[in-house]
């Protein structure tokens, strides 16, 4: 393989982690701004893949857990590779100031900001497409999910912390969003 096509391989990775990147940020987002009453009556309405988003939602810590270790072994091997790149075309210094700042830009603008506007506006179709992926990543990442789920619950109760993600973060239940004072404008 010539350099050009290790750089040109190397490029298509990049793309495709970012790709994987802004799946996690929009997912999540999406995932937790869902209304309980939708997803219920999504499931009543006997839709398989919101029955798999339910049953994720059903430990909302495990599931965020998952999202963020996903999105950050992809971040870090963004990176990385970048990094790598940057190495064999400019100085030690250099390479570093630009990979971080090419990296730290391009993660934050395409892995982060956009696909959460993204997650957020589409926050149902986008849930119910991604619900069989995480499902998926959920299982594949289990050994090391696990880990991070027991290190923050208990890191979380030491601090005096509820360890517990309970509730979305909107409703649309008229009752339950008075409760909370949304709906008012």
């Amino acid at each position: 393989m010539t350099a050009f096509d290790s750089t040109v391989l190397s490029v298509v990775v990049l793309i495709g982690l970012l790709g994987a990147s802004a799946f996690f940020s929009s997912t999540e987002i999406a995932v937790f701004s869902l209304s309980r009453t939708w997803l219920d009556e999504r499931v009543a309405a006997k839709d398989r893949r919101a029955s798999i988003l339910a049953e994720l939602r059903d430990d909302p810590h495990r599931l965020l857990v998952t999202l963020l270790v996903g999105n950050n072994v992809v971040n870090v091997a963004i990176s990385s590779i970048l990094a790598v790149l940057l190495a064999d075309r400019f100085s030690g210094g250099v390479a570093v100031v630009l990979t971080t700042v090419v990296a730290g830009s391009v993660v934050l603008v395409f892995g982060e900001i956009l696909p959460k506007a993204y997650g957020l506006g589409h926050a149902e179709s986008w849930s119910l497409t991604a619900a069989r992926p995480v499902r998926i990543v959920e299982r594949l990442l289990l050994p090391i999910v696990i880990v991070f789920d027991f290190v923050t619950r208990r890191a979380g109760a030491m601090m005096g912390g509820d360890p517990d993600i309970e509730e979305p973060y909107t409703d649309t239940d008229p009752k339950r969003a008075g409760e909370r004072g949304e709906g008012a404008k």
